[in-house]
């Protein structure tokens, strides 16, 4: 009996201790938040953009032309001429999440959730028309997961950002040259994003050559993504990997409501995993997007075929993704619907050489919600949303998706591109069903705060190949961007 006591008494005392971190952290990140907020300022032009999520494409010399400054340090003039300058910025984002059966049961739980925190700070110096030198660091950390932080949980400092740029204006054009560590986001994100959703955000390593003529814009790269640990300034260049290709746009401006991107990307690998197997890869990306919007009405149509090798088989893949919008501006709360619908390819035999399963490549990490449980690939789904606006600074989303496998010969694969589960022992396609509700409070330019709730039923396909406990998630996360 005293035995049993004992026991009882050093688990309890190990949870509060495990405990501990996780509550330091909260009150430590909510501490940073309220004085963030206090800090913000109080009065902004309603004309100034939102904050950027890539804070280099941000433009400080305009923000500050139209006094959109957020802090002295956003634009300190270095002489008389207005094109030197030096900018400073940075991000406090404290964010905690809890989920019940992760894994559908089979992953260790965690006892009191998880608080993620990262911190960023960056500098931007513009030296005349040509010359312009961009840094930003960012510290990631990560308290209370079971199983300890992954890749996306956790990096203790290093350099996110870290690039020259040469501008050149020949003929009318306007050409950017960078060279070095910079964030990447394509488009509509499916395919090349920076990754805000989970901790870690995603970095490349290279070139990259922008050129504005006329109403196009060239988007050149060849670069190879960042490997992300867990130390101090530890980081290095994924030699195992190497995107390049062309990206072009024309956006909706004026008269014209139709924007289009037409794009040709191309990732290697050593080795790619699917249900098949895994083997080194060369996937080609060719896809066309039409987007735009008009009245209360929004669209966003993509549709895209991949064909390289893996392996010793062929690749031959595609994917149509759609989202189609419409807002009641004039309406109380400004209700809103979205309707996402989606299909990609899988692999039809995973004893056969060649692959038909598509890849994201480098997709966002909350590519349908903020459980990060599924990615798009071998899928089809329908995922209606509804959003109110009930005041100015509050947005209010449900959303409910329906996500099916498309091929029976094929597994059901995570954001990243691992593989959740093989599609040996199941000829059910019905995967899953989720339950999302978001709030979203915004507070000026630079303080946001979300609560997300969802709740993720696993259904046949699931629950015939392994556990298959429903998945509850929360999150709550309070952002400020200076």
């Amino acid at each position: 009996m005293r035995l049993a006591k004992a026991r009882e008494r050093a688990r309890t005392l190990h949870a509060s201790e495990l405990a501990q971190p996780a509550r330091a952290a909260a009150r430590d990140g909510a501490r940073l938040i309220l004085l963030a907020g206090a800090l913000s300022s109080t009065s902004v032009n309603a004309a100034c953009p939102d904050i950027a999520l890539i804070r280099y494409d941000a433009n400080p010399a305009a923000l500050h032309a139209e006094q959109c400054d957020l802090n002295a340090l956003s634009y300190i003039a270095l002489g008389n001429a207005n094109d030197r300058y030096l900018s400073f910025g940075g991000e406090v984002r404290e964010r905690y999440e809890y989920t019940h059966n992760p894994g559908f049961g089979a992953d260790p739980q965690d006892p009191h959730g998880v608080w993620l925190q990262r911190f960023a700070f960056h500098s931007d110096l513009q030296w005349g028309d040509h010359v312009r030198a961009f840094a930003e660091l960012h510290s990631v950390l990560e308290s209370g997961r079971a199983a300890g932080p992954s890749p996306i949980d956790e990096d203790k400092l290093d350099f996110q950002n870290a690039f020259v740029e040469g501008r050149f204006r020949p003929g009318g054009a306007d050409i950017r040259a960078r060279i070095g560590r910079q964030e990447l986001q394509l488009g509509s994100a499916r395919l090349i994003s920076v990754r805000d959703g989970p901790n870690v955000r995603r970095t490349f390593d290279g070139i990259r050559v922008l050129a504005d003529v006329e109403t196009w814009t060239i988007n050149a790269l060849a670069v190879r993504p960042r490997t992300s640990e867990n130390g101090i300034f530890d980081d290095s260049t994924d030699r195992s990997q190497a995107l390049w290709g062309l990206y072009l746009t024309r956006s909706a401006r004026g008269r014209r409501v139709l924007g289009l991107d037409a794009y040709y990307l191309v990732r290697e690998q050593d080795s790619a995993q699917y249900d098949q197997g895994s083997a080194a890869e060369t996937r080609r990306t060719l896809g066309l997007r039409f987007f735009g919007s008009n009245g209360g009405w929004t669209w966003n149509a993509e549709p895209m075929i991949q064909f390289g090798e893996f392996g010793t088989g062929q690749v031959r893949a595609w994917t149509i993704a759609s989202e189609t919008g419409y807002i009641w501006s004039d309406r109380k709360s400004r209700p809103a619907l979205k309707l996402s619908a989606n299909i990609a390819s899988g692999d039809r035999d995973r004893l056969a050489p060649d692959l038909q399963t598509f890849s994201p490549l480098y997709p966002r990490g909350n590519y349908f919600s903020e459980d990060s449980i599924l990615g798009p690939q071998n899928f089809y789904n329908v995922h209606p949303f509804l959003t109110l606006h009930p005041s100015s600074i509050w947005a209010l989303t449900a959303d409910y998706n329906m996500f099916w496998r498309m091929s029976v010969g094929d597994g059901v694969y995570g954001p990243a591109g691992s593989l959740v589960r093989s599609g040996a022992g199941s000829r059910e396609r019905l995967v899953s069903t989720a339950l999302s509700v978001t709030s979203e409070w915004t507070i000026g330019r630079q303080l946001t705060f979300t609560a997300i709730y969802t709740h993720f039923r696993p259904r046949a396909f699931l629950e015939q190949t392994g556990p298959s406990e429903a998945v509850d998630f929360l999150e709550l996360t309070g952002r400020f961007r200076f």
